[in-house]
């Protein structure tokens, strides 16, 4: 996921909870499907897989692996035209096949480091001193030319590693529940607005990011001419044995890679000590052997799509999707960023399967690639199936999508449902969602969630909605990081997600009616 949680809205009374009291659910399926899913569910077998087995998932041979089996098992479970569909050009494929980093002088040390994703190799194990680089000014970039070659550089910064006195995990509470579930929908189709400082203060850091670029951009390219042997990256979050890691994922999308330099994200605490240590002028050795590798042989991105068709003459044409995005970042396995979501759709379809539901409308599930760098998966099958690309407006097939849900907030139990401002939706989902009250999943909220593949429905008008899930470590330990392991994840919380999402689906594909359209929102609302 990128961006999480990206909330918005002020307080409204409890009108969702004022409609919906003729909702239809069939409570024996739902029995059904909460015994399938509770006490026979595969949904750890199906992470393991995804996770352990398949390892990291970003474009190239890992995700591609991920894919097809995603792509047996949903057959296996026997769903029909289980495939890949190829959504457009990505671009090269990458992974890593050796990455070791130490220092060797003033003393040994081991260090944990991560090449950053589409970096490249130093082609052989190297011993190199660090270009210690004090000045981001591009002038001053020219008193370096012609230092750079069998170096190591390495940037000044000033990261200060805190202690934290709170808790890696939580749960949502009931307070901060009730409190979602007393926001209004939002107005406009942005988030908060700041004031005119805190525009100020955007524009400055624009501005300070700006620069930075330009010098990294000047300085990269001096370096690969020069013959550096690579470059040191770190944040202030990574810490505590945790590594923040992702890539230049911009220019990896397009199929551009600026370089390839070898470009190692470490701790912030191994990344302090040696520019403590160059700062005294201690003098410094360091061991790097770092080996990535660049695909080019199919350039395509693919979703896995697979279905259950519908049973009603006149509504198998209309289609209930759910989604999860299959790739992930590469310090880790992706476990709780999303291979979690992944498994709980695949296992929502396979519960669906297993108790025998005959749904009036089609079912689809679509496993996506590319999130992590933009939605470039969902947003190019929105592109290329739902909208006119002419008249921008929705196309049939566009018109015929009831709802689409979707996973992607980590390995934690869902508590509900956002709505992003769909209000007419909330009377229904709170209905849907009272047979799983005891198990947690309670909320219905019309504020906005951000940052995954829900919105590339959402913004074209199709109903789009993301489940609101406990965030357990999420946004501490395993979101983009070394610690995304298949030992984060929670079987109990899983089991429950998949019920929910199997529940909500197949209540959607047997209404009589499709899931409303949230009203436009007009000029006069959106300036209030």
């Amino acid at each position: 996921m990128t961006n999480k949680l990206l909330l918005t809205g002020l307080l409204v009374g409890g009108s969702l909870l004022a409609y919906g009291q003729d909702e239809k659910i069939d409570m024996a399926t739902m029995d059904k499907i909460r015994q399938e899913g509770m006490q026979k569910s595969q949904v750890m077998e199906t992470a393991f897989y995804l996770t352990d087995v398949n390892g990291p998932r970003i474009q190239g041979p890992g995700y591609m692996n991920a894919a097809n089996y995603a792509k047996g098992k949903l057959a296996g479970y026997g769903l029909q035209n289980s495939r890949l569909e190829s959504w457009g050009d990505w671009g090269k494929g990458w992974n890593v096949e050796r990455c070791y980093f130490a220092m060797t002088a003033p003393y040994y040390k081991s260090m944990i480091a991560v090449p950053r994703a589409w970096s490249g190799s130093t082609n052989k194990l190297q011993t190199a001193d660090i270009l210690f680089i004090t000045d981001t000014d591009t002038m001053a970039l020219e008193s370096y030319k012609g230092k750079l070659k069998n170096k190591i550089i390495l940037m000044d910064q000033t990261y200060k590693v805190s202690p934290s006195f709170k808790a890696d995990a939580d749960r949502y509470t009931e307070e901060e529940l009730q409190k979602m579930a007393s926001a209004e929908a939002p107005r406009g189709s942005g988030g908060q607005r700041g004031g005119a400082g805190g525009d100020s203060t955007m524009r400055r850091m624009m501005q300070t990011m700006r620069t930075r670029n330009v010098f990294n951009q000047k300085m990269r390219k001096m370096a690969k001419t020069e013959g550096a042997v690579g470059i040191l990256n770190s944040t202030q979050t990574s810490k505590d044995g945790t590594l923040f890691v992702s890539g230049d994922y911009a220019n990896a999308a397009l199929g551009a890679v600026p370089d390839d330099l070898a470009d190692l994200s470490i701790s912030a605490e191994d990344y302090m000590m040696l520019c403590r240590l160059m700062k005294a002028k201690v003098p410094v050795k360091l061991e790097v052997d770092v080996k990535t590798k660049f695909f080019a042989d199919d350039i395509k991105g693919y979703n896995v799509l697979a279905e259950i068709p519908g049973t009603d003459p006149k509504l198998k044409e209309e289609v209930v999707m759910l989604g999860a995005h299959l790739d992930s970042w590469h310090a880790a396995t992706g476990a709780t960023d999303n291979a979690a979501g992944s498994a709980v759709m695949m296992e929502a379809v396979r519960i669906l399967k297993a108790v025998g539901a005959k749904p009036r409308r089609t079912i689809r599930i679509a496993l996506w690639s590319g999130e992590e760098q933009g939605l470039f998966g969902s947003r190019n099958y929105v592109t290329n199936h739902l909208v006119d690309a002419k008249t921008s407006k929705l196309t049939k097939d566009g018109e015929n999508i009831s709802a689409y849900f979707n996973v992607d907030n980590g390995t934690g139990k869902i508590r509900g449902i956002y709505l992003q401002g769909n209000v007419a939706a909330g009377p229904i989902f709170t209905q849907w969602l009272k047979p799983f009250n005891d198990l947690g999943a309670t909320t219905v909220t019309a504020q906005n969630t951000g940052g995954t593949d829900h919105q590339s429905f959402d913004r074209v008008g199709v109903p789009g909605f993301q489940f609101i899930q406990d965030r357990i470590e999420y946004n501490t330990r395993t979101h983009h990081t070394n610690m995304d392991t298949y030992d984060h994840l929670q079987p109990d919380d899983l089991k429950q997600a998949a019920t929910v999402v199997a529940a909500f689906v197949y209540n959607a594909a047997m209404r009589d009616q499709k899931i409303p359209v949230k009203e436009p929102v007009t000029a006069q609302q959106s300036n209030r």
